[in-house]
């Protein structure tokens, strides 16, 4: 009954204690005729966030930092019940709710569910408001190679990633980054042809302890490098990467690359200091990766400057014009940011570690268009 509900959310969300959940918990446990409601109150919740404007993989990942995978998969059960009485959404909103975690929570007394459950409703009262994304437009009419390439980008990568090569593994890398920006400026050159009123979109990455700061500086040089532009949340562990939507696609598939390829390169370097009887800490690890970051930030600057070196001159309104409008967007959304330095760089052999893993990069510019 809603008299339940009301009476347990009076006792559990408004008040943090732990006496506090376990009196609402209570109150659920022995009542199952409020169960239908405690649902629904917790679907409202869920369109609250997203009115907020939150988005499902956002509250998976704060729910899965702050609580646990039981917690988690309550909050996915909720969202799919939600979802037909969402408005649409796009195409990314689909892939994230296709995304949520499988499975039904584990089978406990009526008690521990009950505190599941509001624990989980606290943390959904709780959430802030974000900046509200721009949901993308539909693609152009007409014939498009987004599907075609991106495959290609992916097999790279996913070779890049299987390797136990680094060498190989960053030329594949290297490859993957050229033909990035082959596909941006293809998708400029269509502009020019027939312009797209799409304005640019924007998608949050989730940057995940640890050395969440290196790892945010990687995604901003990888959105920087891919015509984009990065902001990082750090208490919310993401970034929001504002751009064109075949440029934030891009982004994502070579951040999550690169990632994956540093934590490898990482270990190797770690087991091969250790086989030196020299122990290495947190602030190895820390350094190895800042390092990582930094020295691919400025080989994947160096591909896009080739790249662009060999647009075609009526080209390069277009793509100034798409800069602006990147930069415009993020200032509307982000009017006041700042600066973040770069804290436990001081393992000198780490560092060195980490740029020389950078700098086995082949970032090689691609051909000249036609």
């Amino acid at each position: 009954m809603s008299s339940t509900v009301d009476t347990a959310f009076q006792a559990a969300l408004y008040d943090t204690a732990d006496t506090a959940l376990d009196a609402g918990a209570s109150l659920l446990a022995t009542d199952p005729s409020a169960d239908a409601e405690l649902a629904r109150r917790g679907a409202e919740f869920v369109a609250a966030a997203w009115r907020r404007g939150w988005q499902p993989a956002d509250v998976v990942r704060v729910v899965r930092r702050d609580l646990d995978d039981a917690h988690a998969r309550v909050l996915a059960a909720l969202i799919r019940t939600q979802a037909p009485d969402d408005k649409p959404r796009g195409p990314r909103w689909a892939a994230q709710l296709a995304d949520l975690p499988t499975g039904t929570p584990p089978r406990t007394d009526r008690f521990s569910h009950a505190t599941t459950v509001l624990e989980l409703y606290r943390l959904l009262l709780r959430l802030p408001a974000l900046e509200p994304l721009q949901e993308p437009h539909k693609h152009r009419p007409g014939p498009r190679s987004d599907s075609r390439m991106l495959t290609r980008i992916r097999a790279l990568l996913a070779k890049a990633e299987a390797t136990g090569y680094p060498e190989e593994a960053e030329a594949l890398t290297g490859k993957a980054q050229e033909l990035m920006a082959r596909h941006s400026v293809d998708e400029a050159l269509l502009d020019a042809q027939a312009p797209d009123p799409d304005a640019p979109g924007a998608c949050r990455i989730g940057v995940e302890p640890p050395y969440e700061q290196a790892k945010a500086v990687l995604l901003d040089a990888v959105a920087d490098a891919n015509h984009c532009k990065a902001v990082w949340n750090e208490p919310f562990g993401f970034s929001t990467v504002v751009g064109f939507e075949a440029d934030l696609e891009a982004v994502e598939l070579l951040y999550t690359s690169l990632l994956v390829q540093a934590q490898s390169a990482m270990a190797k370097a770690e087991a091969a200091q250790r086989a030196g009887g020299r122990k290495r800490t947190k602030t190895f690890r820390q350094s190895f990766l800042a390092a990582y970051a930094h020295r691919i930030g400025s080989r994947l600057g160096e591909v896009a400057a080739a790249a662009g070196t060999q647009v075609a001159d009526d080209l390069l309104p277009v793509l100034a014009t798409r800069e602006v409008a990147v930069s415009a967007a993020t200032d509307r959304m982000f009017p006041e940011t700042v600066t973040t330095r770069l804290r436990g760089i001081t393992d000198e052999a780490g560092w060195t570690e980490g740029a020389e893993a950078a700098d086995r990069a082949q970032m090689r510019s691609r051909p000249r268009l036609p």
